[in-house]
């Protein structure tokens, strides 16, 4: 006999708790790209910017983690779950590329010297940047819209 087939069952949903941290995690990341935006504008002088900018990022950062968790967790759609998973672990990523970007920027200037990146043409370091900057957010996106996309014609079928 043939297990059932979990990608088009539609008994199997995720949990108001999953889909709660989902939109809370999509309501974060607006808030933080207002935030970056507004950054030294009159809506958000730079005095505040230093703080305000961080606490978004930091709520983005830990709304990713459970929703990532229960997105593992749970039993749902497949193409569901995947979406899901591509958004938590995204999220998570961006914070954990930045992190890189910076503990890697700081060793070689610690034991190579002051002007170290501009001797090798480069003035920061690019790989953890670049995915830090463009392949996490789009990455998140993607996530994001192909899980409200699932959303919406689960919607319909109904």
């Amino acid at each position: 006999m043939k297990p059932p087939d979990i990608s088009t069952s539609k008994a199997i949903k995720p949990t108001r708790t999953l889909l709660s941290l989902f939109w809370a995690l999509i309501a974060a990341f607006v808030a933080t790209l207002i935030a970056l935006a507004s950054m030294g504008s009159d809506l958000l002088p730079g005095e505040y910017g230093g703080i305000v900018v961080p606490s978004m990022f930091g709520l983005f950062l830990v709304l990713s983690i459970p929703e990532l968790i229960f997105a593992i967790r749970e039993r749902m759609e497949i193409r569901l779950r995947r979406f899901l998973i591509l958004t938590g672990a995204s999220a998570l990523g961006l914070f954990i590329s930045f992190m890189l970007h910076n503990a890697f920027y700081a060793i070689f200037i610690y034991f190579f010297g002051e002007g170290f990146w501009e001797k090798v043409g480069l003035g920061d370091e690019p790989f953890f940047f670049v995915f830090a900057v463009i392949v996490c957010p789009v990455a998140f996106l993607v996530g994001a819209i192909g899980t409200i996309v699932l959303f919406i014609k689960r919607r319909k079928a109904a």
